[in-house]
């Protein structure tokens, strides 16, 4: 059968574990599967831009819904400036008093991200993040994630499933189907990303 939407892979997975007793359970594997792939994928799908506005003395921001791990923060000025990525402490070293200017560096703390030195106006925050992919739910019955890969999603459920089940004997084998499956995505998005002309060492002004 198909397994294109949220009750789709429901059913799938009910077939799979040849259970009808399931129902009830069987949204909860889905869950953690999704907290499974989700911690371990890093793929261009997962990919997002958002922008936000600085507020002149003001340090820490909340990072974007969905955040796993950034990719690059700039501030969308002319030209661009990259902002690089300090440790919580090197960061307290450089920027514990009260001095302000333009944003040149950041750190993340919890759920937020701090700017160093403390921004002396309006800028605009450019951050490209992975973010998680969108939960299914009854109401969102399907995402990138299931659309390209639904074999994931139906290893990944079966692999929650079999402890609760006392199934111990089928762990392994769900979990080597996952891995497979997981190592193939994300090495295809390698090889997408490298892929084309050789590369080149370019200068800070673009040429070669």
């Amino acid at each position: 059968m198909a397994i294109s939407n949220y009750s789709e892979l429901q059913t799938a997975v009910a077939n799979w574990l040849d259970r009808d007793d399931l129902s009830a359970r069987i949204p909860e594997f889905i869950t953690l599967a999704e907290a499974r792939f989700n911690r371990e994928l890093r793929i261009r799908k997962m990919e997002t831009t958002t922008t936000a506005s600085t507020v002149a003395g003001t340090r820490a921001y909340d990072l974007p819904a969905g955040w796993v791990q950034g990719r690059n923060m700039q501030l969308n000025t002319d030209p661009i400036t990259p902002l690089e990525y300090l440790s919580p402490e090197i960061m307290d070293r450089l920027y514990a008093g009260s001095s302000s200017g333009k944003p040149l560096t950041f750190t993340i703390i919890g759920d937020k991200y701090h700017l160093g030195p403390s921004p002396d106006a309006v800028y605009t925050v450019e951050l490209v993040y992975y973010k998680k992919f969108d939960a299914l739910t009854d109401s969102a019955t399907t995402n990138d994630m299931l659309t390209d890969n639904p074999d994931v999603y139906l290893y990944a459920s079966l692999l929650e499933a079999e402890p609760f089940l006392a199934n111990d004997q089928r762990v392994q084998l769900w979990l080597a189907a996952y891995k497979e499956a997981i190592n193939n995505i994300q090495n295809a998005d390698s090889r997408d990303r490298h892929s084309g002309n050789l590369l080149r060492i370019m200068t800070t002004t673009g040429s070669p």
